[in-house]
């Protein structure tokens, strides 16, 4: 087998969290384009069914689902549906996330519950409903969907950045739950331009700031970070687990920072 065979996922199944655009969206693409079945979750139909069809209309296999990631008996029975459908599952990808920013002192109980709810919840559920299924197909492989924020510091990102850091320590401790037969790692994005960032590409001022303290000297691409699901979905990746995958343009501190006052 060549080294190209380990990123191909013919005959494997995958579920994408996620899925209605932007990460979870174009990481959607690259599974099935490197042969895996692929079933897209959103609460939005109409926006996992324009992927599904634009994937099947590439000459790939999806299927797209309405499910609410906050629901926990709607995650446990799209999984029991996806696996019904098509026999098995090989991968699952959690793109779910976010929370708005917003200084320390005003960042009530509510936004810690909402962010923690919306970033690591998600993924455990998910991780729950799937296992058996995974263990079952006899490997599989999950993929969680962190941030920068998770282990660079910076103002005004004490929910979303304690949340995604808690994302990342909940890779290594289901990795080491579920070893050998399962594999949990996670890719870490920095500032990506997906729709929710589109105000920086039309701000030439904060685009070009931002690009200035990337080392790369640019914006991430949806693209990048689907190549690095793809990479950790496959068996490219066999021999890693448990790891944060930086894909951030080489950042070591923040280059995005909310212009808060000293107190």
């Amino acid at each position: 087998m060549s080294v190209g065979d380990l990123f191909r996922l013919d005959g494997r199944v995958a579920i994408i969290s996620g899925a209605g655009r932007g990460i979870g969206a174009e990481s959607a693409r690259a599974l099935a384009a490197a042969g895996a079945t692929v079933v897209v979750w959103s609460r939005t139909a109409e926006q996992v069914e324009a992927v599904a069809d634009e994937i099947e209309a590439a000459g790939g296999s999806a299927l797209a689902a309405t499910v609410d990631a906050g629901d926990p008996e709607a995650v446990t029975r799209g999984v029991d549906e996806a696996v019904a459908a098509f026999g098995r599952l090989d991968v699952v990808v959690n793109v779910v996330g976010g929370a708005m920013p917003r200084a320390a002192l005003d960042t009530k109980d509510r936004h810690l519950a909402d962010a923690f709810e919306h970033n690591v919840l998600t993924g455990m559920r998910l991780v729950r409903a799937a296992a058996p299924h995974l263990l079952a197909t006899g490997t599989g492989s999950v993929v969680m969907v962190s941030s920068a924020v998770g282990h660079l510091v910076g103002r005004g990102y004490l929910a979303y950045g304690t949340a995604k850091a808690a994302v990342d320590h909940s890779v290594r401790m289901l990795a080491a739950d579920l070893s050998p037969r399962i594999r949990v790692n996670a890719v870490a994005p920095g500032a990506i331009l997906t729709e929710a960032l589109a105000f920086i590409a039309d701000d030439d001022a904060t685009r070009t700031g931002i690009e200035s303290l990337t080392p790369l000297r640019r914006l991430g691409r949806p693209e990048d970070i689907a190549a690095a699901v793809l990479y950790l979905a496959s068996d490219a990746s066999s021999y890693v687990t448990g790891q944060v995958l930086a894909v951030d343009g080489g950042l070591t501190t923040p280059n995005f920072t909310i212009p808060l006052p000293d107190l």
